[in-house]
């Protein structure tokens, strides 16, 4: 009983600690951007946002039409094969 307590309790933890908030979202592109050498308020600072937000859109969108949730590019990219 103790075992299966601590199980839920560090998978709780786990699924809590891996969502981001969209405001801590917002600083990790802001931060990438500012490592491409983007300045804020600038027009390609906001289009390296826009970027950085389709390319996980895109991304999002490819792992849940691929087999079994895996994105794109698993193993080596082929078509599965039955035989």
């Amino acid at each position: 009983m103790r075992i299966a307590r601590l199980f839920a309790a560090g998978t709780l933890a786990l699924l809590v600690g891996a969502c981001a908030s969209t405001a801590e979202q917002r600083a990790m592109d802001e931060g990438r951007c500012r490592g491409y050498g983007f300045r804020k308020g600038t027009d390609g600072f906001s289009k390296c946002l826009l970027d950085v937000d389709l390319n996980r859109d895109a991304d999002r969108r490819a792992s849940l039409n691929s087999p079994y949730g895996w994105g794109p590019g698993m193993y080596g990219g082929r078509p599965w094969r039955y035989w």
